[in-house]
């Protein structure tokens, strides 16, 4: 898409990778990511490898990873050769960990944490030695085969993830809805431990909602399962309640406490109860393609270089699903890039 880059993210389904990734490709999508969930999906770098081979211009991430159920040499090897594959079009994203390792009664990792991971992953993706325990190691081939470096993504909520991804990594997305102040917030953030670094400019997106329908009422159904999905992101522990509304903090607070892991992603979860249409209107870009355009043409004004689109809930009826892709591809996109190209 001129001057926004547009991503389809989601998960990847058991020999499906192929497909899904050919679909995005031929539907315009600039890119595609495919969570890191074990327990829910299959292994995304296996999908994003079958990706590669089955597509030639779709850039490939993994959306996300996390510093807790892999080694940081295992991660930055299993996306450069990704990268390889692909001629080298790889993105690692990374977070805290949700899903991933809440399901394996583990935590997501603490800031510091995800800090330390990330610095030691962007030494091995560039080829460099690093110290762990003492001991010394560095992925060989990498330099080897003198690949270009695999750009690091940080999903970021709160603010402190946001500084360590603005600090380490080459792209940071928000994981924070669609309202335009906490995305301008988000930003300021970014641009100011940018400035204080003294770093080149950070690439920056958002992860989005998104379910199009010309009746507003069936566009929230549509998408109410992944909006308390991507709403917990901002209940977990550690975030700062005083930077939300309190509306939506207490939405966020309830969907936190009553989230059912076994429905994660779903419909019918429990969470879903406390999502209600006012916040989905804030949270969430969800009404007739018009509405839907000029709701993301405004975010990508606000300096958003990239939409990471996560369309409506996969378990609503299969017509109306159907029917959302559809509107997406064929009305909201295209017209979003007439709406945003002259200015960027």
């Amino acid at each position: 898409m001129a001057g926004v880059e547009v991503w389809s993210a989601g998960g990847t389904v058991a020999g499906q990778a192929a497909r899904l990734a050919r679909r995005a490709e031929r539907d315009g999508y600039d890119g595609i990511s495919f969570g890191d969930t074990e327990c829910s999906s299959p292994d995304p770098y296996v999908g994003l490898a079958a990706a590669a081979a089955a597509t030639s211009t779709l850039k490939l991430a993994v959306g996300v990873t996390n510093p807790v159920t892999r080694h940081p040499a295992v991660t930055a090897s299993a996306i450069a050769g990704v990268h390889a594959e692909s001629g080298g079009r790889a993105v690692l994203g990374i977070g805290r960990g949700d899903s991933a390792v809440s399901k394996l009664g583990l935590r997501a990792a603490t800031v510091a944490e995800l800090e330390r991971y990330l610095v030691r992953v962007q030494r091995y993706l560039a080829g460099e030695d690093v110290e762990i325990d003492g001991h010394v190691s560095s992925l060989q081939w990498v330099r080897d085969a003198a690949l270009s470096k695999v750009p690091v993504d940080v999903a970021a909520t709160g603010p402190a993830v946001i500084a360590v991804g603005a600090r380490h990594a080459e792209r940071v997305t928000f994981n924070m809805g669609a309202d335009p102040d906490r995305i301008s917030a988000a930003i300021a953030r970014v641009e100011g431990v940018r400035r204080e670094t003294g770093r080149e400019r950070v690439s920056l997106g958002a992860y989005l909602n998104v379910a199009p329908h010309p009746d507003t009422g069936t566009a929230r159904r549509l998408v109410k399962g992944v909006v308390a999905t991507y709403a917990r992101f901002s209940g977990m522990p550690g975030h700062p309640r005083e930077l939300l509304s309190p509306a939506d903090a207490s939405v966020i607070a309830a969907v936190a406490e009553h989230y059912d892991m076994s429905r994660h992603g779903r419909s019918d979860g429990v969470q879903t109860q406390f999502v209600d249409d006012g916040f989905i209107d804030r949270f969430a870009v969800a009404g007739p393609p018009g509405y839907c355009i000029e709701r993301l043409a405004a975010l990508v004004a606000l300096g958003l270089d990239r939409l990471a689109i996560v369309g409506p809930a996969h378990d609503g009826p299969p017509d109306l699903v159907a029917e959302s892709r559809a509107l997406l591809v064929e009305q909201v996109l295209p017209g979003v890039r007439a709406a945003v190209s002259p200015t960027r």
